[in-house]
């Protein structure tokens, strides 16, 4: 069984392949990507009033479901376009990485966000630092929030 923190580390990693190989040249993003991508921020905005993770002032229900949101929507934009989600626990991305390995990376962290929210009436709430550090890698700066930035395309 994998931990939080081997499901972080796995989806930096498949983000940052994706991120490193657009920016190399090695995946161009066609328009269909790009609007997925804006599709993608306007469905999972965070509505935090330019906060800055950690939501401590947020209930629970509220920080974990801002999470598991992404992992819905993650799953239609890889349907939409015909993509598999990828596992990213364990397993390296694949090279060149492109649109379904940075939505896989990203999925990994919405999938704990409703792992979490399935588990919080029997066990409660999980580690403060896990949901923080859930929080940043999607929200905040140098975060998936900002991807657009990270293209040069």
């Amino acid at each position: 069984m994998s931990t939080f923190a081997d499901r972080l580390d796995g989806a930096w990693e498949w983000w940052s392949a994706a991120i490193e190989d657009a920016q190399e040249g090695r995946w161009v993003r066609d328009a269909v990507e790009r609007q997925v991508m804006a599709d993608i921020r306007a469905a999972t905005n965070a509505l935090h009033d330019g906060r800055l993770p950690p939501f401590t002032g947020d209930s629970w229900h509220v920080r974990i479901g801002r999470i598991a949101n992404w992992a819905g929507v993650l799953r239609l934009a890889a349907r939409a376009g015909g993509r598999r989600l990828h596992p990213v626990v364990g397993h390296g991305p694949p090279r060149p990485a492109g649109m379904a390995e940075l939505l896989s990376g990203i999925y990994a962290i919405g999938e704990q966000g409703e792992l979490w929210m399935r588990r919080l009436r029997e066990d409660g709430p999980p580690p403060e630092d896990e949901i923080a550090r859930a929080e940043a890698f999607l929200t905040g700066p140098g975060s998936v929030e900002d991807l657009e930035l990270f293209f040069y395309d």
